[in-house]
């Protein structure tokens, strides 16, 4: 029995991870100048998971590079930029997938999140693999309708998860982060 466990023990401990945000491309809206730009990197600098920050300023956006083995925290990303006074327009989200089944309407926790996947075919993710923000905070309101009528779940709107999103097993306060590819 001892050898079970410590046996359960190894295999958790050291199991390959099935995914990993690496990075970001971050979409800003409302910067003017040069101090906008700043204002948001220095925003971003700040938050604990992020490595680096490379601002483009000729397209009002921003390449972050998340730490290596740190859960990453998407609402801390937007917090940052809203705490700066400005908004993301757009937010794209690499990651390191493993084999990672996704399908078309369903939730599945990458990286310690649970993520809602609207307008894909089902399919499994590995390698390197981007996915597009849709959540109303991340997106322009005429984009956001164009995903939140493609699922009837309730989550879309709320982005916690709702009575629907319970029967995959996500718990009822939950935060939801909807994605496409």
């Amino acid at each position: 029995m001892r050898i079970l466990i410590i046996s359960l023990i190894f295999a958790f401990q050291f199991s390959p991870v099935q995914s990993q945000f690496t990075s970001a491309r971050i979409q800003a809206s409302g910067l003017t100048c040069a101090m906008c730009t700043k204002a948001i990197y220095n925003a971003l600098g700040e938050v604990s998971f992020i490595q680096s920050v490379d601002p483009d300023i000729s397209n009002s956006s921003f390449n972050v590079v998340f730490k290596k083995n740190v859960a990453v925290n998407i609402d801390k990303v937007r917090k940052a930029v809203e705490d700066a006074g400005f908004s993301i327009a757009k937010m794209k989200i690499t990651g390191n997938f493993k084999d990672l089944a996704i399908r078309n309407d369903e939730h599945v926790t990458i990286d310690g999140s649970t993520f809602h996947f609207l307008k894909v075919s089902d399919q499994t993710l590995s390698g390197n693999r981007e996915l597009t923000l849709v959540d109303k905070n991340f997106i322009g309101a005429k984009e956001f309708k164009k995903y939140s009528v493609s699922t009837k779940m309730a989550c879309v709107q709320t982005g916690k998860a709702e009575a629907c999103c319970q029967k995959g097993g996500v718990k009822g306060v939950e935060r939801i982060y909807h994605v496409t590819i």
